[in-house]
């Protein structure tokens, strides 16, 4: 049987009703239950517009959508990749930093400050920062430098100008300044299969008389090399955004940082948006550094920077440095070479965090913001970045594995602050069809390394010039094809869901925020990439099976004012790692290569107290960049005093780590017996210990998919009187746990988890005492008022071991079968385009089930998207006291009444609820809510763009159970 009626139209964006999330009046509005913590906890958006060209009033709808679906702000930044022809945009009227874009961001600023909430500026349209006040040529705009190149003969003379760059000038560029002309002679014995080998000693600058280079080759074959430096004409992504257009800044210089604060001061800092920024502004960001260059990056200091920070002049170390299309084309030995690129880059680092990083910060300050920045992207200490920032931020898409993370949770932690965010839920091909689960088991894993912020990717704004059903979205079509995930908000189905996960996520973060974070071991890393995938021997691959925790920290982090050691513990009020592992530079072929100023510090630490392991054989180690006079030396000598301390040890072998740490003492904070792919993080506040316990994985790419586990798991406490409470970040209901073992400063319960299945455990004091039990053969034991009582979904008499010394035992009667649902009516909301891309028709059908299978297989639903409630009635006897309702299969979220009662949000991951509370005698009405994302019907709405995705198995596909539990006190 079914029904079909076409009874509403839902405007997703642009009408008068825009705010409601499904169903206009007070019903939609009661169904949102927002997340009732601190907005400072709440996921926040990336909130895409097209430019400027925006609507006050539709701003503020927006702004009240994400408010109402309990989401603590966005972030405003003009991205519109999948409209192809600009021009529609108006980037002259309707430009980034206009009057037209300034109206839109006072909207929301305003419309953020009565909702509650905050809105974040990005610092320029797209990425990377530019601004439409600098052309290529101007000597704040970013800067590469081109070499050029002319192969001479032995004996052969050359004359003429200087060769021209092998990389033209990228459009508009026109203006060039020759640094520097040098010949070099070709040695075959350094050549490497994509580099061509020179002689060091050969190197020798050549004199430009009149713009003439006359020069003769002797004793072999030569290189004449001319060095140009020009702008490199990088615009923002997918632009223009302005007219003129934005011009990327120089970010290693003050004149590029000035440049971008110059604007902001003179077009964009409006005055009501200087007074609003103080009351709903939030961050300034800056996306991940992308300076493309066909080149090298430059900036005009750079070799005179260099000299005076290495102690050595650059010039006669260009010819290995110069890049062509970011790479390098000559080498020296490959030793010399290795050092002087370390060298470069350092420099290049020191320059980027000084003149743009700290700049930029204290600038934000200024005007009652933070600074939030991906501070990776070039080979610059992204580490040290993240001590700079107020909130680094990684990215899902790009961070391969957990450790890109660790590595700015590392910055992050040392320099005292809290909050490391990620751009969460890009998925290449992922539009309109991103599940919620899908995105919560990406992130699970982040969390544990110290992940605490989510900024969804994204919140699109309703609509642009051309766009199609369902509105405008920032990256799809790309390329004509399914784009980059996601455009949420109430165009989606799932959106009348969105209030439970941002309870959750904001739960996860609560926890993750929550006083200060503790991890065991700090890895030295002599270069501090991250975005690599590159993580540390031992700890990442079998450390962190065991319980293990670890973070990785750069040179620079030990100059830090925190790093200092108290009771055995490196920077006791944060992290207090408990001992530094050091191994060989994994960018340099593990090259045992340390800093003479770095092995000072750790020598200073290490007589402190603080336990180090070094791996591998460091008698014959160097510094990482070329070696002033004996500084090899002095630091073999340094290295050898540290060695000789009692709270040092060297290994050979990566299997020989976990000895030497136990030699020391050290232990971690969590343990399993035998190896899990339960990932830990652990946090500290008066005396109460935060656990984030996730069955999760190291990366997105590891096979084969993880299994559910069920082990014990011991837990340190900081107060031997805190007993475990378990806190549902799904329900945010807390209770006591009723099975523990205690033993001193350790702790250690029962964890079970599904796949990607999360829970928190707080250790405190309890607020009632009463026994517990250490041990059972019992399915579960929880406490009601004050007493243990064993829940059992079988019949059966059994074993319990209290606290008390006490063994008893405990009998559950009969319970009656468990229940399987044979019939259900189906009553579904078919999302359709309307009259306008902006509109959505609903269109219902009301169908009758004898058994549950995927839309796709129905004939009605084959191509729907929407919301679909499963309705059945269950007659129920005396004989039930409780039961558990097992939902099975369930595509993405789900929502569960029973006699007309909203049940706890449903665990995605372990979709089983208790509805004992809300059964009755007699007959029981259950209805199951499920939401979709798009995806099926944009393949036959929009086949051109969509029609090659698959249909997704959408809908509650079980098997449904009824499962009756009984329950006894344990007396």
């Amino acid at each position: 049987m079914t029904e079909l009626s076409r009874r509403r139209v839902l405007q997703i964006g642009t009408a008068a009703g825009a705010g409601a999330l499904l169903a206009p009046g007070p019903a939609a509005r009661a169904e949102v239950r927002p997340f009732a913590g601190s907005v400072a906890f709440r996921p926040r958006f990336r909130w895409w517009w097209p430019d400027g060209l925006v609507d006050p009033r539709e701003i503020r709808r927006e702004i009240d959508q994400i408010a109402d679906a309990g989401f603590g702000g966005a972030e405003i930044v003009a991205v519109h990749h999948s409209v192809r022809d600009k021009s529609v945009l108006d980037p002259a009227g309707h430009g980034w930093g206009g009057a037209s874009w300034n109206a839109g961001v006072e909207a929301a600023l305003d419309q953020a400050r009565r909702r509650g909430i905050t809105v974040d500026l990005t610092i320029g349209p797209a990425w990377p920062a530019a601004v439409p006040t600098l052309t290529p040529d101007s000597p704040a705009a970013v800067q590469e430098l081109a070499y050029g190149s002319v192969t001479v003969g032995e004996g052969q003379t050359y004359s003429g100008p200087a060769p021209e760059p092998v990389s033209p000038p990228a459009a508009g560029v026109t203006t060039r300044r020759l640094e520097a002309v040098h010949a070099v002679r070709i040695d075959a014995a350094n050549s490497t299969r994509k580099e061509m080998g020179l002689s060091r000693t050969s190197w020798r600058e050549l004199t430009v008389r009149d713009g003439v280079v006359e020069w003769t080759a002797t004793e072999g074959d030569w290189v004449l090399l001319s060095y140009w430096r020009r702008g490199s004409g990088q615009r923002p992504e997918s632009g223009p955004h302005s007219a003129p257009d934005c011009v990327v800044v120089d970010h290693f210089s003050p004149a590029g940082t000035k440049a971008v604060i110059g604007f902001w001061e003179s077009a964009l800092l409006t005055p009501k948006i200087r007074r609003l920024l103080r009351q709903a502004g939030g961050t300034l960001f800056e996306d991940s550094i992308e300076l493309e260059t066909k080149a090298l990056n430059w900036t005009p200091d750079l070799p005179e920077e260099f000299e005076k920070r290495r102690g050595y002049a650059l010039w006669p170390y260009l010819p290995v440095i110069v890049r062509k299309n970011e790479n390098p084309v000559h080498a020296y030995e490959a030793k010399i070479t290795a050092q002087v690129r370390h060298d470069f880059w350092l420099t290049v680092s020191d320059l980027f965090n000084e003149h743009h990083f700290a700049a930029l910060t204290k600038w934000a300050h200024s005007i009652g913001l933070k600074m939030r920045a991906q501070p990776y992207g070039l080979e610059t200490d992204a580490i040290r970045s993240a001590s700079i920032v107020d909130v680094p931020e990684g990215e899902s898409l790009g961070f391969r594995n957990l450790d890109d993370y660790r590595a700015l949770a590392g910055g992050r932690d040392m320099a005292g602050r809290t909050v490391l965010s990620c751009e969460a839920g890009a998925y290449q091909g992922g539009a309109y069809n991103t599940t919620w689960k899908k995105l919560l088991r990406t992130m699970g894993g982040a969390y544990a390394a110290g992940l605490n912020q989510t900024v969804l990717h994204g919140f699109s704004y309703a609509t642009a010039p051309g766009v199609a059903w369902p509105g405008f979205a920032a990256f799809t079509p790309y390329n004509g094809t399914v784009g980059f995930s996601e455009s949420w908000g109430p165009r989606q189905p799932s959106w009348r869901h969105a209030p439970d996960i941002a309870a959750y996520l904001g739960r996860v973060h609560q926890t993750m925020q929550t006083g200060v974070n503790r991890v065991d071991i700090a890895v030295f890393r002599q270069k501090g990439y991250t975005k690599t995938g590159i993580g540390s021997a031992w700890v990442t691959a079998a450390g962190v099976p065991l319980g293990w925790t670890h973070q990785f920290v750069s040179a620079p982090l030990l100059e830090l004012p925190s790093a200092t050691v108290s009771g055995g513990r490196l920077a006791p009020r944060g992290p207090g790692y408990k001992a530094i592992f050091v191994e060989g530079d994994r960018f340099a072929g593990m090259e045992r290569t340390m800093p003479l100023d770095t092995a000072r510090r750790l020598l200073r630490l290490t007589k402190a107290g603080l336990p180090l392991v070094f791996l591998g054989d460091w008698s014959g180690a160097t510094v990482p960049g070329v070696p002033a006079d004996g500084e090899n030396e002095k630091l073999r000598a340094v290295l050898a005093e540290v060695f000789a301390r009692p709270t040092v040890r060297q290994v050979a072998a990566e299997a020989d780590v976990p000895g030497a740490l136990a030699a020391l003492g050290v232990t971690p904070d969590v343990r399993y017996a035998a190896s899990s792919t339960l990932l830990n993080a652990h946090r500290v506040l008066d005396g109460k210990d935060h656990y984030y316990l996730v069955n999760g994985k190291h990366a997105e790419t590891v096979k084969p998919p993880v299994a559910p586990i069920d082990h014990d798991v011991t837990l340190t406490r900081t107060d031997r009187r805190a007993v475990p409470h378990r806190l549902d970040p799904w329900t945010g209901e807390l209770e006591r746990v009723a099975v523990y073992r205690a033993d001193g400063d350790r702790v250690t319960l029962r964890v079970a988890l599904r796949p990607a299945e999360a829970t928190i455990i707080v250790l405190a004091r309890p607020g009632r005492g009463g026994p517990h039990a250490t041990a059972t053969d019992a399915p579960e034991i929880r406490y009601d008022g004050g007493r243990p009582v064993l829940r059992s979904t079988a019949a059966g008499t059994f074993t319990t071991t209290l606290s008390t010394g006490r063994t008893v035992r405990t009998t559950v009667g009969p319970l009656p079968a468990p229940l399987t649902p044979a019939r259900w009516r189906l009553k579904v909301e078919d999302f359709r385009p309307g009259a306008t891309p902006t509109e959505t028709e609903i269109v219902r059908h009301d169908l009758a089930l004898d058994g549950l299978k995927p839309w796709p297989d129905i004939p009605e639903l084959a191509d729907v998207s929407g919301i679909g409630r499963y309705i059945t009635t269950v007659d129920l006897d005396a004989a039930w006291r409780g039961a558990y309702l097992e939902l099975g299969e369930v595509f993405d979220t789900c929502r569960v009444t029973v006699n007309g009662r909203r049940l706890p949000p449903v665990n995605l991951f372990n979709p089983v609820v208790d509805a004992g509370p809300y059964l009755r005698r007699g007959t029981n009405t259950i209805e199951i809510e499920v939401a979709t994302t798009l995806n099926n019907r944009l393949r036959v709405s929009d086949p051109g763009v969509y029609g090659g995705a698959g249909r997704q198995p959408y809908g509650l596909t079980g098997p449904v159970r009824l499962v009756p539990y009984g329950e006894r006190p344990v007396s």
